[in-house]
């Protein structure tokens, strides 16, 4: 069997993820890895044989997405022409992590693709945010579409949802616990953090944001360009994580038995969803990083509970899962 392991690399998520699905993959079939979107923080680590711009969000400095330059950063004469001449064909199988090239490339063939994606777990009975606009359930549904797959999740809620994926250099981490914090808000600039974070000084922040070029230190805060290796230990030492709502950072996290506190990021929604799931957890939210919540992160630094998650491997299971539904469909 030859599958195409296509993979949205705008964030560092669904990069994080492929790290360790791609090797588990390749105990199965040959697989050729395809990359679409342009906002990553982290390198995949193995040969790409594909690349597409895709449609990549723009993330701006105030904590949010810039939605304006998003839509006209992106080409969408490109866009439509790679999904017409992406050679999916030439593979028995496409995986799909929120990909829209190959997404709707087998749309458009009708060749056999299967989501293994944290939104496709975001379509079932879960935990979600007070108002989702339509807007957020359009993205959902139809950025990269897929009508079988594999969901992850805080939690399974669904028999085809698993656990997250957590990365080896994760799970090997060794882990202690000293006075600071692991903070990465990459919506947010690293002034405005400093701007907060200063204000806590009873402990030391170690901030990475991909607006600074050069680390440097104001009072207790620390700030640097981001950097796998050097997150990884900053978490697998610190007390706490300080994030948004993503996926793979809080997973991470609670799988390091961090504590943990996050903001989702304005109108990116499925950060919101994320927010819920985590709350139903009984991980705090903050609607956003400003001085009107130093009581509230004071309070959460100041505390000592920790949520407790266990986190099995579920690579393998989720992957036999997701060939188990190709087979019935033949």
């Amino acid at each position: 069997m030859k599958i195409l392991y296509a993979l949205q690399a705008t964030g560092n998520g669904h990069i994080c993820r492929a790290q360790k699905m791609v090797p588990a993959l390749r105990q199965f079939a040959e697989v050729d890895i395809l990359t679409s979107g342009t906002e990553s923080d982290v390198s995949l680590g193995f040969p790409v044989t594909y690349k597409y711009a895709g449609f990549s969000f723009v993330f701006g400095k105030q904590g949010g997405i810039q939605w304006f330059q998003s839509f006209f950063r992106n080409n969408f004469i490109r866009l439509f022409k790679a999904i017409r001449t992406v050679p999916i064909s030439k593979y028995d199988l496409v995986i799909n992590d929120f990909e829209p090239v190959t997404a709707w490339a087998c749309k458009r063939q009708q060749v056999a693709c299967v989501a293994m994606s944290h939104q496709f777990a975001l379509l079932f009975d879960v935990p979600k945010p007070a108002f989702v606009p339509a807007i957020a359930r359009w993205i959902l549904h139809r950025y990269a579409p897929a009508t079988k797959g594999v969901g992850f999740h805080f939690k399974r809620y669904a028999p085809n949802i698993f656990f997250p994926i957590i990365r080896d250099s994760i799970r090997n981490q060794k882990t202690s616990t000293t006075n600071c914090y692991t903070v990465y808000l990459p919506a947010v600039s690293d002034a405005y953090i400093c701007s907060v974070l200063t204000q806590i000084p009873q402990t030391k922040w170690e901030v990475f944001s991909k607006h600074c070029t050069a680390a440097y230190t104001i009072k207790n805060v620390a700030v640097q360009p981001p950097s796998g290796t050097l997150f990884q230990k900053s978490m697998a030492k610190a007390t706490g994580v300080l994030c948004g709502a993503g996926f793979e950072t809080p997973a991470e996290a609670l799988f390091l038995k961090k504590k943990l506190l996050v903001i989702p990021m304005r109108d990116q929604y499925e950060q919101h969803y994320n927010a819920a799931g985590l709350a139903d957890l009984g991980v705090p939210v903050l609607p956003k990083l400003s001085t009107k919540y130093i009581p509230e992160l004071t309070r959460w630094v100041d505390q000592t509970e920790v949520v407790e998650m266990v986190y099995s491997d579920d690579t393998i299971p989720a992957i036999e899962y997701a060939l188990s539904l190709i087979k019935k469909s033949q």
